[in-house]
């Protein structure tokens, strides 16, 4: 059995974000939602890697789910198998749904990754699982914060830890690692990554959303002007003045 080379820093600020946040405990068995893109490779082989060395026992499943396209996952399984890691690939017919439940006008990206959330709901569900844990990073709750500052008049972002309605928690290990370590321990490793190529959306004649890529571009320049800025962001989110905006619930009178 394989191991991936991952570096200490990814191990040790994973570390980190689980003691700060009490993401993994003992006793937990884990769905790890794995697509086979760069992010979720990162966190299905960083579990494995927390396992070994945790104090305490848990456990994981790393699952797939497909969308109803054909898709052909083998060698994404035979990686899995490599290194050891436990796989399973979850089908669903969600592609055929889409022409009959999307609205008109309405998100093809957003109802995709709706479905795919429940989608693995369902799996959690049906493997004894009572943790979710998803492949975001800081850039990602960056660019989540900034897209719904600017089109939703909204100040929100991606929680490293939260309960959803039926009852299992959702959490995100690498919430605190940027997106290029993730895309540097992929390239280290020589590992075949999947991409946007697999979106169901890009299927459909569709306007390619832009939303995600102005917020990512954005924070690209101000990056370049303030090279701290994530180092801020990361403990500006942390440290939430919520009587000083406009709320009149939380108003300090």
């Amino acid at each position: 059995m394989k191991n991936a080379k991952i570096s200490k820093k990814i191990m040790s600020r994973i570390g980190k974000t689980n003691a700060e946040f009490g993401l993994i405990e003992e006793g937990d068995k884990i769905l790890v939602g794995l697509s086979g893109g760069k992010d979720s490779l990162t966190l299905v082989h960083a579990l494995k890697e927390q396992k070994r060395r945790a104090p305490f026992a848990f456990d994981f499943v790393a699952v797939t789910v497909t969308y109803g396209m054909g898709e052909d996952y083998t060698n994404l399984h035979k990686h899995c198998e490599e290194y050891g890691i436990p796989h399973e690939i979850y089908d669903t017919n969600v592609y055929e749904l889409a022409n009959e439940k999307i609205r008109k006008n309405s998100s093809y990206c957003s109802f995709f990754s709706r479905m795919r959330r429940g989608s693995l709901y369902s799996a959690a569900k049906k493997f004894g699982c009572n943790k979710v844990a998803l492949g975001h990073h800081l850039d990602d709750a960056a660019e989540s914060f900034f897209m719904n500052f600017i089109y939703n008049g909204q100040l929100r972002s991606l929680a490293p830890i939260y309960k959803a309605g039926n009852g299992l928690y959702v959490i995100r290990p690498l919430i605190q690692l940027r997106e290029r370590q993730l895309r540097a321990f992929a390239d280290e490793n020589g590992f075949e990554t999947i991409g946007d190529e697999a979106c169901p959306a890009l299927r459909f004649d569709i306007k390619a959303p832009h939303a995600r890529e102005d917020a990512k571009q954005l924070l690209a320049e101000l990056e370049k002007k303030h090279p701290k800025l994530f180092v801020s962001l990361n403990s500006a989110f942390k440290n939430i003045s919520v009587g000083s905006f406009f709320d009149k619930e939380y108003f300090e009178v």
